[in-house]
């Protein structure tokens, strides 16, 4: 339905004279007006309102006409107590000025609208190939037309199970979801943002190809995703050319599924003021399998800060991040600079833990202003495997840390403002509060970025849970995620998404 700009009736004897020449003003006025409305009816002439829901005019997500979606629409999914069972395609090429928005509306405890894939329906008038691949698709159809999705945001919403052996139902024929489906599978699309949504139940709870740039991913709470068994799966799955993802939460896999939290092989890859926790790895950030990625600039720089990252005892790999390549071919790995700064790091591990793996000697790493702590002895905490060139400042450590455990002679360099102590400060390490306790020895002790680092300061702060708070400046800046002396600790002062 499209909204009409609504006339005021002005009074008719109101004249203004001018010069030479008597004009009605209620005329005049009329004019303006015709002319205001003729322009708002070219600017947005398709610009309509899909809503769905109890008592809405759609029912089901499947009576919405997605083959007709253009830019300046908007889709409202209102919450209902049963789950959605539909999925479908985006394939708009909207605009910055008039952008698709697909958005939850919220039930009345802040619950999110569930979309399920399990025994989802697919509308008649849709026609799209990778049907197996994902509740919501963006990008990659017949009809609608294909063309490059863009300037498209999918927020508020619960989207759930996408993998086997939960199947679907499409007027091209039934199927079951292959192993790597995704709640939300970006095929291709420009300017991409997913927001505020729960994504779980599926083999990877996102997953976004190597067509897509600019995609944003904030304020998500991505869990309990992946197969049991298979180490090809994750919370997370990426590959385009820019991405950022903040104030996210990552949560574990489903119980017995091996694949890492954050799995990343873009350009231009920015993850800020997460709390990521568990997974085989907390963060896999390998090389591109695109040519045209390969090439770019910013594949060889990618930023990691803010973050709060979190090894349980017995989660996988001991290693909390890895960086540079998987497949072999080290022609491909990104052979840059991860540059990694005011980070929270903590494994509770009974045994090892490898702050992070360098794939091979064309990898190298500059850490500073991160707490890393440990709960076993600090000879248990080693920075790098075996291979590449980390540089050090400004960090604290548990006190007894080592180089590597299987190489001695590993290429670390502890440029200097290390700190090395039995314990950081945290306020309550046991009940995750990694804030700062006056006495910690880690306020103040920070350094300035990197050269390469210098356009990302630190300027937000996670916020428990799924959004972010100023960071306070109050001098040097302090080591790991937290800034010490809020004067509101945990009090949202900036962006924040409720589920």
């Amino acid at each position: 339905m499209k909204e009409k700009p609504s006339r005021r009736r002005l009074p008719e004897d109101q004249k203004i004279v001018f010069p030479g020449k008597e004009c009605d003003t209620t005329q005049m006025t009329r004019h303006l007006l015709l002319t205001l409305v003729g322009f708002l009816i070219t600017s947005f002439a398709s610009a309509a309102t899909y809503e769905v829901g109890p008592g809405k005019p759609h029912a089901e997500v499947e009576n919405v006409p997605w083959e007709n979606i253009a830019p300046g629409d908007t889709v409202l999914i209102h919450w209902r107590a049963q789950p959605y069972a539909s999925k479908f395609v985006l394939a708009v090429p909207a605009t910055q000025s008039q952008p698709f928005v697909l958005r939850g509306v919220v039930g009345p405890g802040g619950e999110l609208p569930v979309i399920t894939g399990e025994n989802a329906q697919t509308r008649t008038a849709l026609n799209f190939w990778n049907e197996n691949r994902a509740v919501i698709k963006i990008g990659g159809s017949n009809n609608p037309p294909d063309a490059t999705p863009a300037w498209i945001t999918v927020e508020n919403l619960d989207i759930r199970s996408a993998r086997p052996p939960f199947q679907y139902f499409s007027p091209r024929g039934n199927g079951t979801y292959i192993n790597n489906a995704a709640s939300v599978y970006v095929e291709k699309g420009q300017n991409i943002t997913i927001r505020n949504c729960v994504l779980r139940d599926s083999g990877n709870g996102l997953f976004v190809a190597n067509q897509s740039s600019n995609v944003v991913v904030e304020g998500n709470w991505i869990y309990d995703n992946g197969n049991v068994g298979s180490i090809y799966e994750h919370n997370s799955y990426t590959e385009a050319n820019g991405i950022t993802f903040q104030f996210n939460r990552y949560g574990p896999l489903r119980t017995g599924c091996l694949g890492n939290n954050l799995k990343d092989r873009s350009a231009g890859t920015i993850v800020r003021y997460n709390w990521i926790e568990s997974g085989n790895r907390q963060l896999d950030l390998v090389e591109s399998g695109s040519a045209s990625l390969i090439n770019l600039p910013s594949y060889r720089s990618t930023f990691v800060y803010g973050n709060i990252l979190i090894e349980p005892d017995g989660a996988g790999n001991s290693q909390i991040v890895h960086y540079g390549g998987d497949n072999g071919d080290t022609s491909t790995y990104r052979k840059g600079t991860l540059h990694f700064f005011n980070n929270t790091v903590v494994s509770t591990r009974s045994g090892n833990t490898t702050l992070m793996r360098l794939s091979s000697s064309g990898e190298s790493a500059d850490a500073r202003n991160n707490i890393v702590s440990v709960t076993a002895a600090g000879s248990s905490l080693g920075m790098i495997d075996s291979e590449g060139a980390l540089r050090m400042r400004n960090n604290w450590f548990k006190q007894g840390w080592v180089r590597s455990h299987g190489n001695a002679s590993a290429n670390v360099v502890d440029e200097g403002g290390t700190i090395t102590q039995a314990a950081p400060g945290f306020v309550d390490a046991a009940g995750q509060n990694f804030r700062l306790v006056a006495s910690s020895s880690c306020i103040n002790a920070g350094t300035s970025n990197a050269a390469g680092a210098s356009a990302h300061p630190v300027l937000r702060e996670y916020q428990l849970h799924r959004g972010s708070t100023l960071r306070p400046s109050t001098g040097t800046i302090d080591l790991g995620a937290f800034e010490f002396g809020d004067s509101a600790p945990g009090a949202p002062t900036g962006f924040r998404l409720q589920p």
